[in-house]
């Protein structure tokens, strides 16, 4: 009889994985091959992925770190296949017949040309980014008088060219908030992890801060002007900053900044998405979003966070794998400046003047804190569904400053099913037309419109008058 035809064994590439169980425990590459009975350029090679782990050394693992060897072994690689797939999603590779299977070969077997090609979709993405905000493509003028150094605009390229999702930051954030809940709460933690107290004063006394680390008194200053959900994100956010540096150092690492400001922005930014993680591990989150059906109300008052702080969160839900409804998130004040802007959804922002008057985020000081909902059609025939409330920063107390913002999340019409808010408005066929901004848009009837759209040849009014602000050619 012929002899039974043996399946290659496949390589274990667990690089990655290995290099986040010795930075939590503490070691070092040559603490770790002392433990092991290794060189310490044999742990190199491994965690670079230019070496398999053997079955003898993951038995080696298991036993010298008490560990188990099938949650190592289960992620090498899963999370390279996931990033790899969702890659490419991107339509530039919707006529390449890739299953995903072929991806996860391609990540255990290549791993480094694996990391090669997301790290050039990156660039490729930011590459992108920096030519929409230099206004090529759109108005060609822009480009030239654009400052190309701005800092806003490379850490807003820094977090849209990676969807605002950083699964390292998720990973370290949740087994720290782990940490966290086997203690009586987070100022339990400070106190018994870093020896810290933590304190609330009144705003007089904190002249100006809302959160001040003092290391020679060994105290945590807080604000008492802020609410119990802000005072609860800024002791996570000094956490992060305390425990989670490397990781955040890690992330802003793999960013090209041409400004230092640009790459502290972009730090901030991960600083409390780091924070955000904390108080709301991905795993629970990304469960109970789904359960309540993204009602932000319901799932503020689960985590005890604000409405602003739930619809940043959701903007991060896009963990490779565990991937959930993609948002974009928009935050401008009543003069309609932009503070804040993400996407992960795809929505084509103005990033030169003004948005649109007809969104709803515009309207929503209207009717203060109240939720109002919309679908919205770009001129292309694109919809999405739209979720907008006002939201207010600082005071705390009578005759202190408040500033009233309004805060809009949003995603396309494929994915709105899922949101409770349609229960309501489930016909996207009543839909808004909006435009990106007035400048590139070139609806003829829009009564809205606050200056005419590049390109088009005002026509005169001597005998007639139209309704829009300016009349001009439809052809």
């Amino acid at each position: 009889m012929p002899a039974e035809r043996r399946t290659p064994e496949r390589r274990l590439y667990v690089g990655p994985s290995l290099r986040r169980l010795r930075r939590d425990l503490g070691l070092t590459q040559a603490d770790m091959a002392a433990d092991l009975e290794v060189s310490a350029s044999y742990v190199a090679l491994l965690e670079r992925n230019h070496r398999p782990l053997s079955a003898e050394m993951l038995l080696r693992l298991a036993k010298t770190y008490k560990m188990d060897m099938a949650s190592l072994a289960a992620d090498a690689g899963s999370n390279d296949a996931a990033r790899l797939q969702a890659v490419l999603k991107d339509p530039m590779f919707a006529d390449i017949d890739l299953p995903s299977l072929d991806a996860a070969d391609v990540t255990t077997n290549f791993p480094g040309i694996t990391e090669a090609l997301l790290r050039l979709y990156t660039a490729y993405r930011e590459e992108q980014l920096a030519l929409a905000d230099r206004g090529v493509g759109s108005d060609p003028g822009a480009a030239q008088s654009a400052d190309v150094s701005d800092p806003v605009a490379e850490s807003r390229r820094f977090l849209e060219a990676r969807r605002n999702s950083f699964p390292s930051l998720d990973d370290a954030a949740e087994r720290l908030a782990q940490a966290v809940a086997g203690h009586d709460g987070m100022t339990a933690y400070f106190k018994a992890r870093h020896n810290l107290r933590v304190r609330r004063l009144p705003s007089e006394v904190m002249v100006g801060s809302t959160r001040r680390l003092d290391r020679h008194r060994r105290e945590v200053l807080l604000s008492d002007d802020l609410d119990n959900a802000s005072q609860s994100f800024q002791l996570a956010l000094q956490l992060a900053y305390l425990e989670l540096g490397d990781d955040i150092d890690g992330v802003t690492g793999d960013g090209a900044f041409a400004t230092e400001s640009g790459e502290r922005l972009t730090r901030r930014a991960l600083a409390s998405y780091a924070a955000a993680a904390v108080l709301m591990p991905y795993t629970a989150f990304a469960r109970a979003v789904e359960t309540r059906r993204y009602d932000l109300e319901a799932l503020g008052r689960q985590f005890g966070a604000s409405f602003e702080q739930i619809a940043h969160r959701l903007t991060t839900l896009q963990k490779p794998g565990q991937e959930r409804v993609p948002f974009f998130f928009i935050r401008v004040d009543e003069a309609g400046n932009v503070s804040k802007r993400l996407d992960g959804a795809g929505f084509p922002f103005a990033r030169h003047g003004g948005g649109c008057p007809l969104w709803n985020v515009h309207q929503a000081f209207r009717t203060p804190r109240e939720i109002v909902t919309q679908w919205l059609e770009l001129p292309d025939g694109q919809r999405f569904f739209s979720i907008a409330r006002t939201v207010t920063a600082g005071g705390g107390g009578f005759g202190k400053l408040r500033v009233e913002r309004a805060i809009a999340l949003g995603c396309t019409a494929e994915h709105a099913g899922r949101l409770i808010y349609t229960d309501h408005r489930p016909d996207p066929e009543v839909a808004t037309p909006i435009g990106v901004t007035c400048r590139i848009c070139h609806r003829t009837e829009c009564t809205a419109r606050s200056a005419p759209p590049i390109g088009r040849p005002i026509l005169p009014d001597d005998i007639r008058r139209t309704t829009a602000p300016f009349g001009f050619s439809d052809t």
